[in-house]
């Protein structure tokens, strides 16, 4: 007789992992960052052909059908109900808070300038993680944390002009919900599998995202095209589902602070992406940067 696998009876992946499954957590959370750098250029590629509100609530169907169907196949039970608030969060802040506020902002600022947001990320989210979880890293963890940020936060906005626009209130409205739904999504990873608290966020969201996107499929205009389709099959699939699966997999593994350090990387990533698919330059600071971001990851790390 088959035996439905529950998200409440998964062993607990701890923090205090050996090395070996350390290892796996770094390389599942990098893997997360390599997916996440991608997401800006690919919203950028899907505005193309589909206004704000249609992306989004596109973004979210097709993932949660996916998500769901994986859940289905797996004979996954439902989650518990004392996981139903976490969950939430998570919903609230990776699937829609953050895709929305990102691709609003998108509409008139430029990835470099959204890379901002991102390069303040993860000190955001391990000040999140501090609260909510109680953890306390050392004050050298810190002084690196704060370093990596300052120095993707100045090479990003220098990449912009320094320019603030109408977008940043958005920005950095996605900056707080991400972070809270990184923290509460990593807690979560330890107590159930990482796939099953993106998969079931994702399902929550599904029946808002159904009227949601038929509603502003009638009031936005689409023109179909080779980069707008692209870009919607990877925010939904790249970006929000394989991205995040693999992202909460390795938060539970080495810690969401230590794991949160490793986006220092990502906006110099998406820059990188953005002048290979939207033609965007960047100047030669890129790889003075991109050497100061990597120690500030390894003495975090090390931390």
């Amino acid at each position: 007789m088959r035996t439905k696998s529950s998200a409440t009876t998964a062993t607990p992946i701890a923090v205090t992992a050996p090395p070996e499954a350390r290892g796996l957590g770094t390389a599942q959370a990098a893997l997360g960052v390599v997916a996440f750098s991608l997401t800006f250029p690919s919203t950028a590629w899907g505005l193309e052909s589909f206004g704000p509100w249609s992306l989004v609530a596109l973004r979210e169907v097709l993932a949660a059908l996916v998500a769901g169907g994986c859940l289905l196949a797996a004979g996954v039970r439902p989650p518990a109900r004392r996981h139903l608030a976490g969950l939430a969060v998570v919903a609230l802040g990776v699937v829609v808070g953050f895709p929305m506020l990102t691709t609003l902002a998108l509409q008139t600022s430029t990835t470099a300038h959204a890379a901002v947001v991102v390069g303040l990320l993860p000190l955001t989210t391990a000040v999140f993680s501090a609260l909510r979880t109680g953890a306390r890293p050392s004050r050298r963890f810190w002084l690196a944390a704060v370093a990596g940020a300052a120095a993707v936060l100045g090479f990003t906005v220098a990449q912009s002009g320094g320019a603030l626009t109408a977008a940043d209130g958005c920005l950095f409205g996605a900056l707080l919900v991400c972070a809270a739904g990184y923290t509460e999504g990593g807690r979560l990873a330890r107590v159930m599998p990482g796939w099953q608290v993106i998969g079931w966020a994702l399902v929550l969201c599904l029946p808002l995202a159904v009227p949601a996107g038929a509603l502003a499929l009638a009031h936005e205009p689409v023109h179909l095209g080779f980069h707008g389709v692209a870009g919607l099959v990877w925010v939904a699939l790249g970006s929000t589902f394989f991205g995040l699966l693999v992202w909460y997999r390795g938060m539970a593994a080495i810690g969401i602070p230590r794991a949160s350090q490793l986006q220092l990387a990502q906006p110099l990533l998406t820059l990188v992406w953005s002048a290979l698919l939207l033609g965007e330059h960047f100047t030669a600071a890129a790889p003075l940067t991109a050497v100061a971001v990597l120690v500030c990851i390894a003495v975090t790390q090390r931390s």
